[in-house]
């Protein structure tokens, strides 16, 4: 997959892309956000081995670029009848809060919708991800679920979830 809006590239990750992928899992600061204050622990290795394995029908990681640099992920992973789940993480800092992650979310979802006629897009976040649920609400998630101290991240500290779903007739595209 390869999707282009103005200076935004969404790409199927590959092998190449398995030692950028391990600097971003492996940061703590980056993935804070998802339990690993501490990183993934991920070599380059077990990552090229990851990516070797995914295929469109299942799961697939995806780079995100902005002017052929790659600044984030995503991914999605079907979930049978007719339901996808995504994740996003914008991992270059200066570039949040510049519009780019729904721009990419439009983009991913468009096609999710359109060429891969998926019905159903789910998604969840940390409670205190503020940022990423009023994106998400822009788009025209719902939240689904709350599930409060559901589970600990590396520290051992309680988190919580917000559980969000998107239909087609909800759905605000960003990039028309």
């Amino acid at each position: 997959m390869v999707l282009t809006f103005e200076n935004l590239i969404i790409r199927n990750a590959i092998p190449d892309d398995a030692e950028q992928l391990a600097l971003w899992w492996n940061n703590g600061l980056i993935m804070a956000h998802a339990g690993f204050p501490m990183g993934l622990g991920q070599s380059v290795n077990s990552v090229m081995e990851k990516l070797k394995n995914e295929s469109d029908e299942s799961f697939r990681h995806l780079i995100i670029e902005v002017s052929q640099n790659a600044v984030g992920e995503m991914s999605y992973r079907d979930r049978g009848q007719g339901t996808v789940e995504i994740s996003i993480k914008i991992c270059d800092f200066s570039l949040h809060n510049k519009g780019i992650g729904k721009k990419v979310l439009s983009m991913l979802i468009s096609f999710l919708f359109e060429n891969m006629i998926y019905e159903n897009i789910v998604l969840d976040t940390n409670l205190e991800n503020r940022r990423a649920q009023h994106v998400y609400e822009q788009l025209g998630f719902r939240k689904s679920q709350i599930l409060e101290n559901s589970w600990k991240n590396q520290l051992g500290e309680p988190q919580s979830t917000v559980k969000y779903e998107l239909c087609p007739d909800n759905f605000v595209d960003f990039t028309k």
